[in-house]
């Protein structure tokens, strides 16, 4: 009997060992993860420095969990990112998987626009597979960078069955976070980042992922966004306006007259904005330019008891303006029917 134990635990030894390692491609975009500084405890620093290979080489431990690969898209500070970098890295990131040369990608990128980015592929990625965005709030050369963790922690997930179908993500600090309600809430602690309405998804804590719930809104498979569509395609033009006391109608009226396809208002409270856009988005109104009431408080969201109230309004539920604005955009790439467009804001 003990003679039996011991092969069946000898073979399946066996088995897991013959079992080959996930397909995980990082593709590094710059930010502060891939920064350096002349010291160690300087607070100044110069982003996106390091490479790919570099990053991947303070890692090793990478290499008994993964196949990894790198792939260098490009080497930028994210306050830098622009509308053709996010349609590449879709593009190279819906290659991969319909290629079936990997199982999941790692996207290294700044924090600053991290959730913009992470917003878009949520939306224009048309696969199952992990997607899973990193990055840090320390340089590569400063004392404890938060870089290398935050990496292993990225890649763990990417290559966990756990992670399939529920979207794009982001690993920060331990902590998984859907890239629909992410927000970051500080400019330089490594706690950086927060899910204000609903909450992580889970934690991941040396490389093991536990996930606490499900993004319910249309994403990834299921979005009618796919890169397929856009690619080779200009993005629409819309801008976002910020309300405050005392607000003029100028930055409004010179982006209607200019003019932009659509416009996402940061309101205060509940969407409100100043007495003087009134006007003005009457004046968007009679063009066709679609206006979507979003409010610069970071939970909340706006979805209904809208004071002022006009017609055609887009309420953007728990999305921040920076994620309507992106909504926005690929919602006018398909229609400029606002009904249909009201309808895109609640299912996404």
């Amino acid at each position: 009997m003990k003679k039996t134990l011991v092969a069946a635990a000898v073979l399946l030894s066996l088995q897991l060992a013959a079992q080959p390692l996930p397909r995980i491609t990082v593709i590094a975009t710059g930010g502060t993860i891939a920064g350096t500084a002349p010291t160690a405890t300087q607070a100044g620093y110069s982003p996106a420095r390091l490479t790919v290979e570099a990053l991947l080489g303070q890692v090793p431990q990478l290499a008994s969990e993964a196949d990894v690969s790198g792939y260098q898209l490009c080497n930028i500070p994210s306050q830098a990112m622009t509308h053709d970098i996010w349609l590449r890295l879709a593009c190279v990131i819906d290659s991969l998987f319909t290629g079936g040369h990997c199982d999941g990608v790692v996207v290294t990128h700044g924090t600053d626009t991290m959730e913009e980015t992470a917003y878009f592929l949520h939306l224009t990625v048309p696969h199952d597979l992990p997607v899973v965005l990193t990055g840090a709030m320390r340089p590569a050369t400063g004392l404890s960078a938060d870089g290398p963790m935050n990496l292993y922690n990225a890649v763990m997930l990417a290559a966990s069955p756990l992670a399939r179908d529920r979207g794009v993500m982001v690993v920060m600090n331990d902590y998984i976070f859907s890239a629909d309600d992410i927000v970051k809430t500080n400019t330089v602690n490594p706690n950086a980042f927060e899910c204000p309405n609903y909450g992580p998804l889970g934690t991941i804590r040396g490389g093991v992922p536990v996930f606490f719930r499900k993004t319910l809104t249309r994403h990834t498979s299921q979005s009618e966004f796919s890169i397929r569509k856009l690619s080779g395609k200009p993005l629409p033009h819309v801008e976002i306006v910020l309300s405050y006391a005392n607000a003029s109608d100028i930055q409004l009226n010179a982006l209607i007259d200019y003019p932009v396809d659509g416009i996402v208002i940061a309101g205060v409270g509940n969407g409100n904005f100043a007495p003087s856009f009134m006007t003005a988005i009457a004046k968007a109104n009679e063009k066709k330019i679609p206006v979507v009431r979003a409010t610069r408080i970071i939970s909340g969201g706006v979805s209904s008891g809208l004071e002022d109230v006009f017609p055609g309004q887009i309420a953007p539920g728990c999305l921040s303006p920076q994620k309507a604005r992106i909504l926005l955009m690929l919602a006018l790439s398909q229609t400029d029917d606002p009904e249909r467009i009201g309808k895109i804001f609640l299912e996404y």
